[in-house]
């Protein structure tokens, strides 16, 4: 079963970990110097936040983790049907951990990632939100989590609207 995932840039680490732990009634899974995370499964979602030079607090982006490659497989395919430009990433390093994922951005320019997680890492990684920008911009619009070892665009689909911006 696919989770949601909302990442949001805080600008003070502990009084929002002490504000989502109240809320979520729960204490983080992961929790690193820059970064801390719930993996919640009521409501199933996997809720992060973090400090990173050079974001504005608020949402960072959203995203559908899969538990299995099936699962990403299919996501990837109605993905590649929203007619909006794709970033791969596979084998990335982001958020303390290793995975294979997509970024796209909305008609209004959220940017949504794709995952599958397989493991830990111990470095935070390099984002690759800068790369979902630079694509949009070029063929589009939208917005820097996670740069892999190979980023690469996927084929961008027909612009629509949000480029008359």
């Amino acid at each position: 079963m696919k989770r949601l995932h909302v990442h949001v840039s805080v600008d003070d680490l502990a009084q929002s970990t002490r504000f989502y732990s109240t809320l979520f009634a729960a204490e983080p899974t992961v929790v690193k110097d820059d970064y801390v995370k719930w993996m919640l499964d009521d409501p199933r979602v996997n809720f992060a936040i973090s400090t990173r030079a050079g974001r504005v607090a608020g949402i960072s982006h959203l995203g559908i983790q899969a538990e299995d490659e099936t699962e990403l497989a299919e996501v990837y395919d109605r993905l590649s049907r929203a007619e909006r430009p794709i970033v791969e990433a596979k084998n990335a390093t982001c958020c303390y951990a290793k995975s294979d994922k997509q970024w796209t951005a909305d008609p209004q320019g959220v940017p949504w990632e794709t995952f599958f997680t397989y493991g830990e890492s111990t470095v935070y990684g390099e984002s690759s939100l800068a790369k979902l920008k630079e694509v949009t911009d070029t063929s589009c619009c939208a917005p820097s989590c996670c740069e892999p070892e190979a980023v690469r665009q996927v084929a961008p689909q027909p612009a629509t609207a949000c480029c008359e911006r």
